[in-house]
């Protein structure tokens, strides 16, 4: 038997402090439900104050270390978002809708993250916070966004919203591999058929072509070359690529690495702009709906920078909310991020601005540019398939061609 302090809301709406003796948490927290209490704060007696974030944490860590590898799954998260979104909106406390969710979660990874997420929020922890500390269940866009709605008072649309992106996530993930399923399995027949032509087939007529002292074309010294190179260095050479992946890997989670392929990935030819405007629909709704909720610009850019995933791009808001901090416009604040906003985007934005719907117009730019991202993207899908087979097929008939040629040589020679 344990006693806790708890700090708990009554139903007239005013705050109740005391002291529950329980066998443990749970217990605690049925307890004080059963006397229509709604806990805000529960901790044991005899630690100090500044202890709780401390058990948290260590609770935290044993957690992860008992399910170490094992990650929440997305679908998971995505009922969990739209579950939460759904009993906030009736009006359940948070707390009791997290127990909830818990309690109901099939997905054991997942149900001891919703509990960890229920336990912090009972100590005292923002929401957004106590996701935070779960950076590999929730990504860093998903607690920006919780955190513009805890700061905004609607924390329930938020989810809503998010949820709503899962979903759209979800079916581009769906209809790219749909669509990539094909293809993948040709990709890699091909690789194993020109490895089999490489390593067994090439050799065999590599002493003909020797025998007959007559000069092979370009293409066929170099496909004799990997041969060769296959047969004696294969295993090094898958070794080194394994090496090399790891190490890209490992570069790419750095501060520099991450910067750099971002840059890339942004200026790249299909993939850059569809990047750069799926970023720009989620500033402008997050903007958008933080204005409509009455939070300051201010507040709203600090919040909704962090909404578009790309530290680049983050770095580029961050300077134009500087600006806007100075007194200057929203729409000439953000001239310096052409990789976003078009310059149709920032008028729009500036008579926006002088009409005095902003909020309305972010939220317009932000859904009819989701509806342009979809067309873009079914297009993108349907044209990766047969560049993928043009691609094969290339490399295919080059091998046939390169073992084609030195036959005509040799008939040369021969007359």
């Amino acid at each position: 038997m344990a006693t806790f302090e708890y700090k708990a809301l009554q139903m007239d709406g005013s705050v109740k402090l005391g002291r529950v003796d329980a066998n443990g948490r749970q217990d605690a927290m049925q307890m004080l439900e059963g006397n229509g209490l709604t806990p805000l704060r529960l901790a044991e007696t005899g630690s100090a104050p500044a202890a709780a974030p401390a058990r948290g944490g260590v609770k935290l860590a044993g957690t992860k270390w008992a399910f170490k590898g094992k990650r929440v799954p997305f679908a998971a998260l995505e009922d969990f978002t739209r579950s939460l979104s759904s009993l906030l909106t009736a009006g359940v406390p948070l707390s009791r809708a997290l127990t909830i969710l818990y309690k109901e979660c099939s997905n054991a990874v997942a149900g001891a993250k919703w509990k960890e997420l229920h336990d912090l929020v009972i100590d005292g922890v923002a929401l957004a916070e106590a996701m935070k500390r779960s950076p590999e269940t929730f990504p860093r866009v998903y607690v920006a966004m919780v955190e513009a709605g805890e700061a905004g008072g609607f924390l329930d649309v938020v989810l809503g919203q998010i949820a709503d992106f899962q979903a759209r996530e979800k079916d581009l993930r769906a209809k790219v591999a749909a669509a990539m399923i094909y293809p993948a399995v040709l990709l890699f027949l091909a690789i194993a058929v020109v490895i089999f032509l490489l390593v067994f087939f090439i050799p065999r007529f590599q002493p003909m072509f020797e025998s007959f002292n007559a000069a092979l074309p370009l293409i066929t010294q170099i496909i004799i070359a990997v041969s060769d190179t296959l047969r004696r260095y294969g295993l090094y050479v898958l070794g080194a690529v394994g090496v090399g992946i790891y190490m890209a890997r490992d570069w790419m989670k750095s501060e520099k690495g991450r910067r750099t392929y971002e840059m890339v990935l942004l200026r790249a030819p299909v993939v850059g702009p569809l990047a750069a405007q799926i970023a720009m629909a989620r500033f402008c709704r997050m903007l958008g709906t933080l204005l409509g909720a009455g939070v300051s610009l201010m507040n709203g850019l600090n919040v909704a920078r962090r909404s578009l995933g790309y530290q680049t791009l983050i770095d580029l808001i961050s300077d134009s909310t500087e600006r806007v901090q100075k007194g200057e416009s929203l729409a000439s604040s953000l001239g310096n991020c052409k990789v976003i906003f078009s310059g149709s985007t920032l008028e729009m934005v500036a008579v926006a601005e002088e009409s005095g719907r902003l909020d309305q117009e972010l939220v317009r730019l932000a859904g009819t540019t989701e509806l342009t991202l979809d067309r873009q993207l079914k297009t993108a899908v349907s044209l990766a398939e047969p560049l993928l087979l043009f691609m094969i097929a290339t490399f295919i008939g080059l091998i046939f061609i390169g073992m084609v040629l030195p036959i005509f040589t040799i008939q040369d020679s021969i007359k």
